[in-house]
């Protein structure tokens, strides 16, 4: 009797290869800054990124995003390397996608579409199933083209159109249809939402704002001392946790929220909005800022867009810099082209001289200024409090 063969059943990951392009006024650093955030994004998905490929071109090409030797360049590769996936960083048109599939013949996607891979994937509640299924739909319904390649019109005149047409258009009603039966959900889930809110309404409300991966999780369940679900992957949260804190005899609520990221599509900014609504309501922001990310101010900027846009900016805020364990002395080119390091010191003074929001400097993973985080929180809740609910006795 042989021996008995094992075979390896482990899902392998899907190797990637990422392209890009560089703009003028970019530098080859934005973009490699770029392209990490991307490979973070893959890797968050669950695939490997094996090489980048970037072009310096004044606009993406209309039919192929990157130019035809460009392309040709990374189809060799991907059919010597036998790679699974080609990931843009930017978003595709449809007849991009098209033309690029059919030249590179492995699955091709774009940010927008990674995003929502894994949107999909982290998706827990019911309103988050919902929006992430919306924002599915919408991205879907200009694409369907590409689905029904096997059914080619057939030639000749009236009478003679294949079902490849008809195959569409049942498609794209279902899908319309499918779209207006979640907006409605949606909209119900909202009223659900708007009364729990209503209930929670004599407590001060503080929430959570930065970009993705910036400890917020983590800084939720060192304040709330709650499992809130934290990783070091993007949009490890994706639903908003509202949890009741009480720091020496004052209760408030914190909720943490979804991260931001640059060049969030449009479409998931907009099926998002509703969870954003804690946002909205909250009367306290935590701004928090990985100080130990290269290109914290850059992400800094994202957030404050974002904030913008949910008509947020002008709430009072906080801003937290977190993970000032990690923290490395950048690097800066003085006047005499001699190198120069910016301490963490140096760097706190600079920062509380040039602006006037309340900043503090915290590790929340290792609990570093943690007693000074929570009173100048307090301190905070306590102004507003009073100020609301001048006659109540949780004060005293």
């Amino acid at each position: 009797m042989g021996k008995q063969k094992y075979y390896d059943t482990a899902l392998k990951p899907e190797r990637a290869v990422l392209v890009g392009v560089i703009r003028p006024g970019e530098t080859q650093e934005e973009t490699k800054e770029f392209l990490d955030e991307l490979a973070f994004l893959v890797d968050t998905a669950g695939g490997v990124v094996d090489r980048s490929f970037t072009q310096k071109m004044l606009k993406p090409d209309r039919a192929t995003f990157v130019g035809t030797g460009k392309l040709e360049e990374i189809a060799a590769y991907v059919k010597s390397e036998e790679i699974d996936m080609v990931v843009f960083d930017d978003e595709l048109s449809p007849s991009q996608l098209r033309n690029v599939e059919r030249e590179l013949q492995v699955k091709v996607l774009d940010r927008s579409n990674l995003i929502l891979d894994i949107f999909a994937g982290r998706a827990q509640t019911a309103q988050a199933k919902t929006q992430v299924e919306l924002a599915q739909l919408q991205y879907l319904l200009p694409r369907l083209t590409r689905l029904w390649t096997h059914l080619e019109r057939q030639k000749g005149g009236i009478g003679m159109r294949g079902p490849g047409e008809t195959q569409i258009e049942s498609d794209r009603r279902m899908i319309l249809e499918k779209i207006s039966l979640l907006k409605s959900r949606l909209k119900l889930i909202d009223k659900q939402n708007e009364t729990q809110r209503k209930n929670r309404a004599e407590l001060i409300r503080v929430a959570l704002v930065g970009y993705t991966n910036v400890g917020k999780s983590t800084i939720m369940n060192m304040l709330s001392k709650s499992e809130v679900f934290a990783e070091n992957k993007l949009f490890a949260t994706l639903d908003t946790t509202v949890r009741k804190v009480v720091i020496e005899n004052l209760p408030f609520l914190l909720s943490d929220t979804v991260g931001f990221i640059r060049k969030l599509p449009h479409h998931l900014v907009e099926c998002f909005k509703s969870t954003l609504d804690e946002v909205r309501e909250a009367d306290i922001l935590l701004h928090v800022v990985d100080v130990s990310h290269a290109n914290f101010e850059d992400q800094i900027n994202v957030v404050n867009e974002t904030l913008k846009e949910l008509g947020a900016r002008d709430k009072p805020i906080v801003m937290v810099f977190n993970k000032i364990d990690a923290y490395v002395s950048p690097e800066v080119d003085s006047e005499d082209e001699e190198k120069t390091t910016l301490t963490l010191e140096e760097f706190q003074r600079s920062w509380m001289a040039n602006e006037n929001a309340p900043a503090l400097f915290i590790s929340a993973i290792h609990k570093e200024n943690l007693e000074e985080f929570k009173q100048l929180l307090y301190d905070k809740v306590v102004a507003l409090h009073t100020e609301r609910y001048p006659y109540d006795k949780l004060l005293y």
